[in-house]
């Protein structure tokens, strides 16, 4: 009978350590295991190397440092190659093999759309992805958190100001023709119909378009003075420069998916004037600003690479995780973490991102922009953040 009775307690004591093992996977008494899922062989491989760069960065200077409440930091990366199939394949393994407590930091939105459901399951956050994706932080989910101001408010916030400075009287746009490109429309549109316009002209291109010369002699029949793109880095040089070629100079306006170094390095002199959105600010190795200066150059040596903005990025998103866990005390679990994020207000960083706060029902940090301009072949900052 003795034996029979103590069986309810021994299943009981199991499930208990079960549900705490649950609990704080990815946690130990010497670590905290992060996953992230970067492209590391596709189409912006460049883009996620960098970003996994700027994050082990962080994650080394915390471990020299003793680490976060005596545990170390291990960093797992899986690569996506840009694709969703393979995202689900890469969460998979991070939260099932891996066993990691968060994953942070996916690059894409694609790839994050389709990793979340697999991190859910497991209840496992997927904090800060490098996508101005609303999706990041809507429909609500106790599991995301989201630091990019999206593409819709980036543009919504910005135009108004542009337009008015430049005295602007056409307001066109050239968007790629996916969920991306009509996030960045919309955003026109609604900060147009605020002053009482309407975009005047609209042309699209499919992803992976190489020639642009149709929709530029469009957007100039149509007389176009200033031109939003909805565009990422390739479609953005190809775009302008087609433009030039044909002596057509509107003021151009992207969102932060046209915020890359590889705009003037690729364009030349001929994406002089560009602007765009932008949160943090590229860490230029020559950099006027010393605490940036320093950082890009210690990064440099560490990689052999310059730094570009996903590095920023990368780093930016480790250093928050840091706050907050150290903030979620020694006892170390999701709901502990949650609820230290749900009391954050992160600081303007030496990369100027604005204040980021979250609470219980605000999961995205900051939905504030800035502009810069390529002025003489590299990006400086023009405005002070835009609410």
């Amino acid at each position: 009978m003795q034996r029979v009775s103590l069986l309810p307690l021994a299943f009981a004591a199991l499930g208990a350590a079960s549900t705490a093992q649950a609990q704080t996977q990815g946690v130990s008494k010497t670590e905290i295991v992060i996953g992230t899922i970067q492209d590391l062989s596709g189409p912006i491989a460049a883009l996620g190397k960098q970003s996994r760069g700027g994050m082990q960065l962080r994650v080394d200077e915390i471990n020299e440092q003793g680490g976060i409440h005596g545990r170390k930091l291990k960093l797992i990366a899986e690569d996506s190659g840009y694709d969703p199939k393979r995202a689900v394949l890469a969460a998979q393994k991070l939260v099932s093999q891996d066993k990691v407590f968060l994953v942070a930091g996916t690059i894409g939105t694609a790839p994050a759309n389709a990793a979340m459901p697999v991190q859910f399951e497991k209840n496992v956050i997927n904090f800060l992805p490098i996508t101005a994706a609303r999706e990041m932080y809507e429909p609500f989910h106790k599991l995301k958190y989201s630091f990019a101001a999206t593409y819709y408010d980036q543009i919504r916030l910005t135009l108004p100001k542009l337009v008015k400075e430049k005295g602007a009287k056409k307001v066109c746009s050239m968007y790629q023709d996916d969920e991306f490109g009509l996030e960045v429309i919309r955003g026109a549109e609604a900060a147009l119909k605020g002053l009482s316009m309407e975009v005047a002209e609209k042309t699209t291109y499919k992803r992976g378009a190489t020639d642009f010369s149709s929709q530029m002699a469009k957007l100039k029949a149509a007389g176009c003075d200033l031109v939003v793109l909805g565009t990422v880095i390739r479609e953005t040089v190809g775009g302008i420069a087609e433009a030039r070629k044909i002596g057509f100079n509107p003021t151009f306006l992207g969102a932060s998916s046209t915020y890359s170094e590889l705009i003037h390095k690729l364009g030349g002199k001929g994406m002089d004037g560009l602007y765009a959105t932008m949160t943090t600010q590229i860490p230029y190795t020559d950099e006027p600003s010393q605490p940036i200066r320093f950082w890009a150059n210690k990064y440099k040596t560490k990689f052999g690479d310059d730094p570009t903005v996903y590095s920023a990025y990368g780093y930016n998103i480790i250093d928050i995780f840091a706050k907050a866990a150290q903030k979620a005390g020694a006892n170390l679990t999701t709901e502990s973490f949650i609820k230290a994020m749900d009391t954050m207000v992160v600081p303007p960083d030496i990369f100027g991102s604005a204040e980021a706060t979250y609470t219980a029902t605000k999961r995205l940090g900051s939905e504030s922009s800035r502009l810069s301009q390529i002025v003489d072949g590299r990006w400086k900052v023009v405005s002070e953040y835009i609410k």
